[in-house]
C-alpha cells in the first residue's frame, strides 16, 4: 500500500473499531435482532469508507496519502474538488496564514474531503437500497420496513450533507478571512460537533455539558497529533541509522518507533471510539427534533 508510518497506525485503529463492531453484530444476529440487515448493511458501509480511505478498493486515485501534515510547506494529495483546490491556493498565497496555521488549515481540507468521501458511498448505497425496492411488485411487511431503513438512510444523507454544507461555508470563511482567535475550538471534527450540538435538540445546561466534553476530546486529539508527528520523525531516524550500521543505536531506534507506533495506534483508536460515541448522541438529538 506505501502508507506512512501514521496512516499505517490509523489504519489499525480503524480495523480495530471496524473489528469491535463486528464482533457486536454478531452477537445481535446470534439474538435475532438484525432482521432488517441495517446493522450489517451500516458495517459494509463503513468497511467501504476504510478501503476507499486507504486505497484498498483497487481504484489507485482514491487512497488519501501521506501523514496528516504538511511536509516541507508543501502536500502530495490532492482535494478532488475544484473549490476546495481554488480556496486551498488562495489561502496559501493569502500570507495570512502562519506554517503551523496552515498545517491546521490542511487537516481541515483533508476532514472536509473524507465528509465527501463518506456521503458519496452512503448516496450510492441508498440509490441500490432504492432501486430494489422499486422492483418489488407486491408491498408486504418486510417492504415496510425496508422503507422504514430507506428514511433512516435518507435522514443520515441530509445530515451528512448539512455538516459538509457547514464545513464548506467555514473553510471558505477561514480562507479569506484567517483564523479567529476567539474561537472556542480549533480541531475541524470537534468544531462540526458542536455545531451540529448547537442544531440537536439539547437544554443548555447539555449542551454546557457537552461543551466541556468536547474541550476533553480536543485535547485527547492534540496528544495524537503529537504521537502521530513524533512517530513520522522516529521512522525517518530509524531509516537513516539503518544506513550506519551500528546495531546499538538501530536497536534502540527500533525501540523507540514501536513504543511510539503502539502509543499513536492505541490514542487513535480511543479518539475514533470517543468520536462514535460523540456523532451518535447528537443525530439521537437531532433526530428528536424532527419527530
Amino acid at each position: 500500500l506505501h502508507l506512512s508510518a501514521v496512516k499505517l497506525a490509523e489504519l489499525h485503529s480503524d480495523l480495530k473499531i471496524q473489528e469491535k463492531d463486528e464482533l457486536s453484530w454478531k452477537k445481535l444476529k446470534a439474538e435475532g435482532l438484525d432482521e432488517d440487515g441495517e446493522k450489517e448493511a451500516k458495517l459494509r458501509r463503513n468497511l467501504n469508507v476504510i478501503m476507499t480511505k486507504y486505497g484498498m478498493n483497487g481504484k489507485k486515485d482514491s487512497q488519501l496519502l501521506d501523514t496528516n501534515y504538511i511536509k516541507d510547506g508543501t502536500e502530495s494529495d490532492t482535494l478532488d474538488d475544484p473549490r476546495l483546490e481554488k480556496l486551498w491556493s488562495k489561502a496559501k498565497t493569502s500570507g495570512k496564514f502562519s506554517d503551523e496555521e496552515l498545517d491546521k488549515l490542511w487537516r481541515e481540507f483533508k476532514h472536509h474531503k473524507e465528509k465527501i468521501h463518506e456521503y458519496n458511498i452512503l448516496l450510492e448505497t441508498v440509490s441500490r437500497t432504492e432501486d430494489m425496492h422499486k422492483n418489488v411488485i407486491n408491498p408486504s411487511e418486510e417492504n415496510m420496513v425496508k422503507e422504514e431503513i430507506l428514511h433512516n438512510k435518507h435522514r443520515e444523507l441530509k445530515e451528512k450533507l448539512r455538516s459538509i454544507n457547514q464545513g464548506f461555508e467555514r473553510l471558505r470563511k477561514v480562507s479569506h478571512q484567517g483564523y479567529d482567535t476567539t474561537s472556542e475550538f480549533e480541531e475541524p471534527r470537534v468544531i462540526d460537533l458542536w455545531d451540529m450540538a448547537k442544531s440537536a435538540n439539547f437544554t443548555e445546561k447539555e449542551l454546557e455539558s457537552f461543551r466541556e466534553e468536547l474541550k476533553h476530546f480536543e485535547a485527547k486529539i492534540e496528544k495524537h497529533h503529537h504521537y502521530q508527528k513524533q512517530l513520522e520523525i522516529s521512522h525517518e531516524k530509524l531509516k537513516h541509522v539503518e544506513g550506519t550500521g551500528d546495531k546499538d543505536h538501530l536497536n534502540r531506534n527500533k525501540e523507540k518507533y514501536a513504543m511510539l507506533q503502539e502509543k499513536t495506534k492505541e490514542l487513535g483508536y480511543k479518539v475514533k471510539k470517543h468520536l462514535q460515541d460523540l456523532s451518535s448522541r447528537i443525530s439521537q438529538g437531532l433526530q428528536h427534533n424532527e419527530l
